[in-house]
């Protein structure tokens, strides 16, 4: 997609670096010049009275009997197609990986480890897409249209969308451009470029994380190790 109109200068880079990469890869969603990238798998939800319990990937996996590995899909740790939809496995996972938003925890939790891998944490540039609703310079992305507003790090926990939906920014970055945090509308994941001190900060935080190379497919029907007919 080409850069036109009302364009915000700020992320240009970003917008220039992911319309040369190959669909579907983590290149496709952020730039691959980063020393290193990660994924971070948005965790599914247990209900437990009145508490909400996130559930991991590899517990998911391990309880179908499934294989846990960096390029695993939802489909098919779960076994269906089904379960990217309403379906749960009760007393196990209730509510699926949110696909296109951030949990707030997660997001918290990533913006700490980000916060000393930056020089200019007070300055950062968050993108969501408010379905054109306000006039403003955007960013022009081949999956998204994004409208850019200034914050400090720790404004990527905040709620983009109004009350009472709930939505993420779907792209974050500091000033110096030390990394960059991208959660596609269309995924599960949320991935991060930066370097590898960084990426080695995230895969030691509470969050399940894995390393991710440019070249990494991404979409849900991608995992090579549990094949899943999109009947089942």
């Amino acid at each position: 997609m080409s850069i036109v109109g009302r364009t915000a200068p700020a992320g240009r880079w970003i917008a220039e670096a992911v319309r040369r990469a190959p669909p579907d890869t983590v290149a496709a969603l952020l730039p691959a010049g980063f020393a290193a990238h990660a994924r971070v798998f948005h965790p599914a939800v247990r209900y437990e009275g009145d508490d909400d319990v996130h559930v991991r990937w590899d517990e998911v996996a391990a309880a179908n009997g499934t294989t846990p590995h960096r390029l695993m899909q939802w489909p098919g740790i779960t076994g269906s197609w089904e379960y990217l939809a309403e379906a749960d496995q009760p007393g196990l996972w209730n509510d699926a990986p949110a696909e296109g938003h951030l949990p707030a925890h997660v997001a918290r939790e990533i913006a700490a480890v980000l916060a000393d891998q930056t020089t200019t944490p007070g300055e950062c540039w968050f993108g969501w897409d408010d379905d054109g609703a306000a006039d403003l310079p955007r960013l022009l992305l081949p999956r998204a249209d994004l409208l850019l507003v200034p914050g400090p790090v720790e404004r990527a926990a905040a709620n983009f969308a109004p009350e009472p939906r709930e939505q993420s920014a779907a792209l974050w970055w500091p000033a110096d451009r030390a990394w960059c945090v991208v959660t596609d509308p269309a995924l599960t994941s949320t991935y991060v470029g930066g370097s590898v001190a960084a990426v080695d900060a995230l895969l030691a935080s509470r969050l399940e994380v894995a390393p991710a190379l440019p070249g990494d497919p991404v979409t849900p029907d991608s995992d090579p190790v549990n094949v899943v007919d999109r009947e089942a």
